[in-house]
């Protein structure tokens, strides 16, 4: 991709004339009204740490005259455009430094995810206004693909720089809490394996593969042929150049294509990270494809990012960062499953372990902070700070949830009686 290109700022969606640390001037100080409503801001965030500064430098706290964590609202407009709609506004006057935060950004977004959790912080009116403002990009063939493009094709060199070692961009397994990202990535990649029950010589479908890691790993340790869909043309490059190097054409299929053109037949369908992409009003289409690859005695696996209640993604994230993404709830995604009598067999919750990987991202994140500033713009290191630093806040303070799901056809009797298989590393089948 060309680097530093006019368009970082566009790819944003911010606008073009959008610059970073330069406030408009606000000529008149903060009137009682004013400092009424920003009183109004912290009391809705229920926390005596954190403090305000405005645009006149008048500072506000309700507690501690030396706050943890001090927000600068650097225009009079950064204030109303809050109290109108935060999900949105808040990043985006953050991304150009009309509000600056110091402290711990993850540490005060974990606060506001807590305050969203439980329901409070919001009037009617907002509430309206918030869901006009924030409606959800579709995904239909066109616009998943328009979707897909402005996420994962900004460049391999952008993620090389912060994601493990086999560009693994999804929640990582910790077997411990001080297993290193590599090895928890592996641990993920095994986890699914055991859980699917793979066997040599079984074929695998891969509904959204990424840069293609998890089907080199099935099929290099487990003895399986994959067939692997993605629609990202710079994955999809990735991820057959590196099979190609290791020799394993003969076990991998890398086709750039959307899930609803999947071909033939299959022992296993698998998908780590896609549904997130899909949309519910495609749930229903996705089970009738599931059930037409899959042979009569197969099974399959979902791992997706997900909710407890059903409410739309942050604004901001999806407008800017990832269009069209939403986390459905358990109940959405039964839709998948029961038209198509498929039946659940297994659902774990790995939410603390997404945390701990986007954890080790963002420090990796930062700590290229100026290769990433060279590749684009300071607008787009500090977009990208955010992105990760609220993924991080939104699992830790339980807004997101990490769901993997393991079903099989309603009449396959040959599925586990215990969970022993999904917890013991020696199975007998492959090599690992």
């Amino acid at each position: 991709m060309s680097q530093k290109s006019p368009r970082n700022t566009g790819v944003l969606g911010i606008g073009e004339s959008a610059q970073i640390g330069e406030p408009r001037p606000s000529t008149l100080a903060a009137g009682k009204i004013e400092l009424g409503l920003a009183r109004k801001l912290l009391e809705q965030l229920g926390c005596d740490d954190v403090g305000l500064v405005l645009w006149d430098d008048q500072r506000i706290s309700l507690g501690t005259k030396n706050p943890a964590i001090t927000v600068h609202l650097r225009e009079r407009g950064c204030l109303y455009r809050l109290l109108a709609n935060p999900d949105l506004h808040f990043g985006d006057d953050y991304t150009v430094g009309r509000i600056a935060v110091e402290g711990s950004l993850v540490d005060l977004l974990v606060r506001v995810g807590r305050i969203k959790r439980n329901g409070t912080g919001s009037g009617p009116l907002q509430t309206v206004y918030a869901r006009w403002m924030n409606r959800p990009r579709p995904n239909s063939l066109k616009g998943s693909q328009e979707n897909i493009h402005h996420h994962y094709d900004i460049g391999n060199a952008f993620y090389r720089l912060w994601l493990d070692e086999r560009m693994v961009y999804t929640c990582a397994y910790f077997p411990t809490p001080e297993t290193g990202l590599e090895a928890a990535q592996v641990a993920k990649f095994d986890h699914v394996c055991r859980k699917l029950r793979l066997r040599p010589g079984e074929t695998v479908v891969e509904a959204g593969c990424g840069w293609g890691a998890l089907a080199f790993h099935m099929a290099e340790h487990y003895g399986v042929k994959v067939r692997a869909y993605n629609i990202s043309r710079e994955q999809i490059a990735y991820a057959r150049e590196r099979i190609r190097a290791a020799g394993l054409e003969d076990r991998v299929e890398y086709v750039q294509d959307d899930y609803r053109n999947i071909e033939g037949t299959y022992d296993v369908f698998v998908s780590v990270g896609m549904l997130e992409h899909v949309g519910t009003k495609q749930y229903p289409e996705l089970g009738s494809i599931i059930d037409r690859v899959l042979k009569p005695q197969g099974r399959g696996l979902i791992h997706s990012i997900g909710r407890n209640r059903a409410i739309p993604f942050n604004a901001w994230t999806e407008r800017r960062i990832f269009p069209g993404a939403y986390p459905p709830t358990l109940a959405e995604c039964n839709r998948i499953f029961e038209d198509s009598d498929l039946s659940v067999l297994d659902v774990e919750n790995l939410r603390l372990h997404y945390a701990k990987t986007l954890e080790h991202w963002l420090e990796r994140y930062e700590a290229n902070v100026d290769t990433v500033r060279e590749m684009f713009d300071e607008l787009f290191v500090r977009a990208w700070r955010l992105y990760l630093s609220g993924s991080v806040a939104a699992f830790l303070a339980g807004n997101l949830q990490l769901f993997q799901i393991a079903f099989a056809r309603g009449d396959n009797n040959d599925i586990p009686w215990t969970r022993e298989h999904i917890y013991l590393s020696e199975q007998g089948i492959g090599d690992r």
